[in-house]
């Protein structure tokens, strides 16, 4: 190859103009330039409620994520890579990797075993061991998005805290600053132990601690339900997503007696602030979590960003469009 050698002045200024028609045809052409999507491992104790198979489809839905692979938390965490599995086979990803995280004594109700039954068995990869080998793999690059209990991220924490600390961020759907879970009509209370959190205390304050940027939304934000006009127009669309969570949502109803028919979207949002920030504009606090679960507010330096007020109609509007555009399908 030949060393094309240009007098400076020409070649700065050659420069000059090509840069400035490139940046002059983009602005025309209303282009922006292209941004990487963000890389994501999502851990979930889907199975149990239904918001965990909403936020999965937001995920898979928005081309601003790319999902490395998803890690299944709390009780039978087996069961849930299975319902997983047929999930992702469904849609079209099975390319996505399900791995299986700590396995717990546990209370919950799992709701879809009927659904996570008819997947295929196979072995699943140690889910720990996987997030802090994407850590590795990815430093600084990856948002863990915990809509679970924190048995996992305590696990990926103690076994090597180093590793964890390169996260570029974890955001979290768990707690309850000044509203506790809502009356059977409507009716604020105020803060309790919120599931998530109230299942590994240990783990919440692990994270707390672990030197990470975390993004919390609590119950205070995350109370938004699917009312009758969306949610029929998510099962009616029709598409082999909406299809999967028409399914799961009907097994939850079926064995689960105190819900109302109406889900609130809790996890959903904790992807939303992934994607869009603004439907849910966070604040710098010092959270602590005492051992049955309660997470209080208290002086001092921030250790996390928190969401107490959510844009509901946003988040809705942001929601349905993903899952079930209103013009093509």
């Amino acid at each position: 190859m030949k060393n094309l050698r240009f007098p400076l002045g020409i070649g700065v200024a050659a420069v000059l103009i090509v840069g400035l028609a490139g940046a002059r045809g983009q602005a025309a052409a209303g282009k922006q330039p292209a941004q990487e999507p963000q890389l994501v491992v999502l851990d979930t104790d889907i199975g149990d409620e239904i918001d965990d198979a909403f936020a999965l489809a937001l995920v898979l839905r928005s081309p601003e994520l790319r999902l490395l692979g998803i890690t299944t938390a709390y009780g039978d965490t087996e069961i849930r890579a299975r319902l997983v599995d047929r999930y992702l086979g469904a849609v079209g990803r099975s390319e996505i990797p399900v791995t299986t995280g700590v396995a717990t004594a546990h209370q919950s109700v799992f709701t879809q075993t009927a659904y996570a039954n008819q997947a295929a068995e196979r072995k699943h990869p140690d889910g720990v061991e996987f997030l802090l080998w994407q850590i590795r793999t990815h430093p600084g690059e990856i948002t863990l998005i915990a809509i679970g209990p924190l048995t996992n991220v305590q696990a990926a924490i103690e076994r090597d805290p180093a590793t964890f600390r390169k996260l570029k961020r974890v955001v979290l759907m768990g707690g309850s600053v000044n509203r506790g879970y809502d009356g059977s009509k409507g009716e604020r209370t105020s803060a309790e132990a919120e599931w998530n959190i109230k299942c590994d205390p240990a783990g919440a304050k692990a994270l707390l601690g672990a030197g990470v940027p975390v993004f919390v939304m609590p119950l205070d934000s995350t109370q938004i339900p699917l009312e009758t006009a969306e949610r029929e127009r998510v099962f009616s669309y029709g598409s082999p997503l909406t299809d999967q969570l028409t399914l799961l949502y009907h097994q939850w109803m079926a064995h689960s007696e105190w819900h109302p028919t109406g889900p609130a979207l809790f996890d959903p949002v904790a992807v939303a602030y992934a994607i869009r920030p603004e439907l849910c504009p966070a604040t710098p606090m010092r959270l602590e979590v005492d051992e049955k679960g309660f997470t209080r507010r208290v002086e001092g330096e921030p250790n996390a960003q928190v969401c107490l007020h959510a844009d509901e109609g946003g988040f809705l509007k942001f929601f349905l469009s993903r899952i079930a555009p209103e013009t093509g399908r």
